[in-house]
C-alpha cells in the first residue's frame, strides 16, 4: 500500500519533498533514490500540461 500510495502521489505531480514528509523520510533523497522510477518523465508532465491548457481553452470557446 505505501508504494500505491507513493506512485498515486507522484502521478498526480506530487513534489518530492512533500512525498518524503508523507511517509516520514528525514531526508527527500532517500524518498528520490527509492521512488524515482515512479515518477512521470518531464516529457510527459510537459504533454500533460499542454494537453490540459487547450483542452480547456476548447471547453470555454464551445460554451461561448
Amino acid at each position: 500500500m505505501r508504494h500505491f500510495h507513493a506512485s498515486v502521489l507522484l502521478d498526480a505531480g506530487q513534489n518530492i519533498k512533500a512525498l518524503a514528509e508523507y511517509l516520514g523520510h528525514s531526508d527527500p533523497g532517500l524518498t528520490l533514490r527509492v521512488y524515482a522510477h515512479l515518477m512521470p518523465s518531464s516529457q510527459e508532465r510537459t504533454r500533460k500540461a499542454v494537453a490540459a491548457v487547450f483542452g480547456e481553452a476548447q471547453s470555454a470557446a464551445v460554451s461561448v
